[in-house]
Order: structure tokens, then C-alpha cells, then sequence
């Protein structure tokens, strides 16, 4: 709880710009308290710290793949109504109308992916899906003239992407650990969400104060991170 409230606290000052020394003697605090949390985790059979779970190759590449995915969808969601407000000049109930279109791509794409992980393996599905949530924010950068059609169209390949990741990925990353471990499995499964989903609304407030609100920086990076998340979980194929 230390390391990661320190740890969240430094970069939220680094994003605001309001760096001081209580910031390195709260960074010194979040390493030496996760330095001591993992030392005493490897000396347990059970421990609270699941650091044992990292040592298997494919669970190290689902929680890298999570993370960064789940950063670049928190950029995406919280970038979004500034950008659809600020740039294209929607109201506050059509942007909340507009980014619908996300959470539905997902519920069609969900129970798809849910009966294609049982003959695909869940890196491919979850390379594809991240490839295709990149290029729906892509496309958001590339409408400079949008129409609500064309917005929608690349919030829901967005969604629908994310949907068809999510799935596989979360059934990996229960699934592969060791069955007396399955309750440690699921705390990494959340930590690995809320660790990304932090870091990209810390992101969000960092590209807010260096570009401002109708750049369109945020959803570059987010389609960055995606592309990355995609090629992380292509790379579970070997393993």
C-alpha cells in the first residue's frame, strides 16, 4: 500500500509540475517499502506479495500487456470528452452519447471473444484486439473534419477491440496460475489493471499541462501503448 500510494503520489506531482523535496523523500519511502514487501515475499510459500506468479513467462507478459492496455484505454476515456468538446464542439450530453460507443463495442466484441478463446490462442486474440483499438484511436486523430458517424465508427472499433483483448487475457491470466494460487492470481489480475489505469489518468493531467486539451497527444500515446500492448501479447505465442 506504501509503495504504490508513493509511487502514484510522485507521479502525480511530476505531472502537475509541482516537484519538491517532499517528493523525493516520498519516492524514497515507496522504494524502500516495495524493496522490503518483495524481500520478505521471497522467503514466503504463500506470500501476500505474489511475487512468485512474475517468474512464469506468459503471466509476466499478460500483466505487462494488461497494464499497458489499460493505460491507453484510461488516456483514451479521459482525454475524450475535453477533445470532443473543445475540438468538434459537442455539447456535454452528445459526448457522453458519442463515447457510448466504446462500452458497446465491447459488449458485442466480449462473448465473441469469450467462444474464440477456446480454439484461439489468447495472444493472437489479444494482439488483434489491441491492433484494432490503435487504429480506432488513430482514426480519431486522422478526422480533423469529423462527423458524428465517423466518430462513432472509431470509438466503437476502440471498444470492440478492447472487448476482444479483455476476455482472453483476463482467462489467461487466472487460468495459467498454479490452481492453489488462484486467489493471488486475481489480485495481480486487478493490480495490473488499476496500476494502468492510474498511469494513464496521470498521463492524461501531464499531456494536459504541456499541450493542452485539444491536442491530440493523448490519443497518439494511446495508440502507442496499444501497439505495444499488441506486440507484448503476440510475444505470449512463444512462450
Amino acid at each position: 500500500m506504501l509503495t504504490f500510494a508513493a509511487l502514484f503520489f510522485v507521479a502525480s506531482d511530476i505531472a502537475q509540475g509541482q516537484l519538491s523535496p517532499r517528493t523525493i523523500v516520498v519516492l524514497a519511502i515507496g522504494l524502500v517499502a516495495g524493496a522490503t514487501a518483495i524481500r520478505v515475499a521471497r522467503g514466503q510459500a504463500d506470500p501476500l506479495v505474489p511475487v512468485d506468479l512474475m517468474r512464469i513467462a506468459i503471466l509476466r507478459l499478460s500483466y505487462v500487456t494488461s497494464s499497458c492496455s489499460f493505460a491507453a484505454q484510461m488516456i483514451g476515456l479521459v482525454a475524450l470528452p475535453f477533445y470532443l468538446q473543445s475540438r468538434f464542439g459537442y455539447g456535454h450530453v452528445q459526448t457522453g452519447l458519442l463515447i457510448t460507443a466504446i462500452p458497446l463495442g465491447v459488449a458485442v466484441a466480449a462473448p465473441l471473444a469469450g467462444r474464440l478463446v477456446d480454439r484461439y490462442p489468447s495472444g493472437l486474440l489479444g494482439g488483434i484486439g489491441l491492433a484494432m483499438m490503435a487504429t480506432g484511436y488513430l482514426l480519431l486523430v486522422a478526422l480533423t473534419r469529423a462527423t458524428t458517424v465517423s466518430l462513432i465508427v472509431a470509438l466503437a472499433i476502440c471498444g470492440f477491440g478492447f472487448g476482444l483483448f479483455q476476455a482472453p487475457n483476463n482467462r489467461t491470466m487466472l487460468g495459467v496460475a498454479p490452481q492453489q494460487r488462484s486467489g493471488a492470481a486475481a489480485g495481480m489480475l486487478a493490480t495490473a489493471r488499476l496500476v494502468g489505469q492510474t498511469l494513464g489518468a496521470v498521463l492524461v493531467a501531464l499531456l494536459f499541462r504541456l499541450f493542452g486539451t485539444t491536442s491530440i497527444t493523448p490519443f497518439l500515446l494511446a495508440a502507442t501503448l496499444g501497439i505495444v500492448a499488441a506486440g507484448v501479447s503476440v510475444q505470449r505465442l512463444r512462450v
